[in-house]
């Protein structure tokens, strides 16, 4: 429990408009990314998790940021880096490792596997593999909500790199003229898969150097910091609930591994990676915990109580079958069978 004595003390001159129950949800949602995704990369050293898979190691304060602040019904859409956002949407750690492990036990029961994890039980409206394909996808949920008068928001989480396909500049502009609720999330890790986005892209930022184009607000933020991200994030939402239209939110951030299994990573500089870790969003978060006079003990439970949650759901799927055969052809076309429909 929060010690209330140490709350007045240490919550001295911060700005205490989150709360202590969203602060410790923003906590527990970080730690069950950074911990499913550790485990995700260890199953994968075991030989356990097959082919590649993108990690979001570092860059836990986004996917919580947004998904504290989204509420039920709200819709997210995803980039092949997408488990981040599917946990932190609910879905359950043994359904998306289990999807990792090809296992009957996983989220599209081993069919999908990493790069396309969807709930839309969750609202995680799918990942995309294809970088730029999502956003026109979100702009046309979101001009459903619009045309039915339906409350939810769609949000579109992309990487650096895809401020410099032509489906961002569409689905921006279409997104301004409707005034669609949607709100693009750019995850700026600083590379797009090998190369800094500074190498190839005429503005210093991506995202939030080209929104005035679109008339949209410039909106840069501190990605490593979860406070940020929500505020960030409940601004858009309530801009966009009010019909006010979409934002357009660079959040900076950093990924501790290569961009995928396959990437060792040694096009980045001598100590930029320790420097980045200086900043990490767990340990920022921590500290900030501590700051609002949440126990030491409370912080310890949370962890211990996420790594027993990731453990279990790791043995689960240890021992979860791998898929029949007999649903190779379900799931594939829209009636559900594997006829082609004319």
């Amino acid at each position: 429990m929060l010690d209330k004595s140490k709350k007045s003390q240490g919550a001295a001159g911060l700005n205490d408009d989150i709360g202590e129950d969203l602060r410790l949800r923003l906590y527990r949602t970080q730690v069950v990314i950074r911990e499913a995704e550790q485990r995700a990369f260890d199953l994968f050293l075991q030989n356990l998790v097959k082919g590649t898979s993108h990690l979001s190691l570092g860059q836990e304060a986004v996917a919580a940021g947004f998904a504290i602040a989204m509420k039920p019904g709200d819709l997210s859409f995803c980039t092949y880096r997408g488990h981040a956002h599917t946990l932190a949407r609910g879905v359950p750690v043994e359904q998306v490792l289990g999807e990792l492990m090809q296992r009957d036990n996983g989220l599209m029961r081993g069919k999908g596997g990493s790069m396309h994890l969807t709930s839309a039980a969750h609202g995680v409206m799918g990942s995309y593999a294809i970088i730029g394909a999502h956003l026109p996808i979100a702009c046309g949920a979101a001009w459903r909500a619009q045309y039915k008068g339906d409350a939810d928001v769609s949000v579109c989480f992309f990487g650096d790199g895809t401020t410099n396909i032509g489906a961002f500049h569409e689905a921006l502009n279409f997104a301004a003229v409707w005034k669609l609720p949607v709100i693009f999330v750019c995850e700026n890790n600083l590379y797009m898969e090998y190369t800094p986005i500074g190498d190839v892209t005429a503005v210093e930022h991506p995202a939030a150097g080209r929104a005035p184009a679109y008339g949209l607000e410039s909106i840069l933020v501190d990605g490593q910091d979860a406070d940020t991200v929500y505020r960030a994030a409940m601004t858009a939402f309530e801009r966009a609930r009010a019909g006010k239209g979409p934002s357009l939110i660079e959040c900076k951030t950093y990924r501790y591994s290569g961009h995928s299994r396959a990437d060792p990573a040694k096009y980045r500089p001598d100590g930029e990676l320790e420097r980045w870790k200086q900043r990490d969003p767990i340990k920022i978060y921590r500290e900030r915990l501590k700051q609002f006079g949440i126990a030491d003990a409370v912080i310890a439970g949370i962890d211990a109580e996420v790594r027993k949650l990731v453990d279990d759901a790791t043995e689960k799927c240890k021992a979860a079958p791998p898929p029949s055969l007999d649903i190779l052809a379900t799931d594939v076309y829209a009636d559900g069978g594997f006829a082609w429909r004319n």
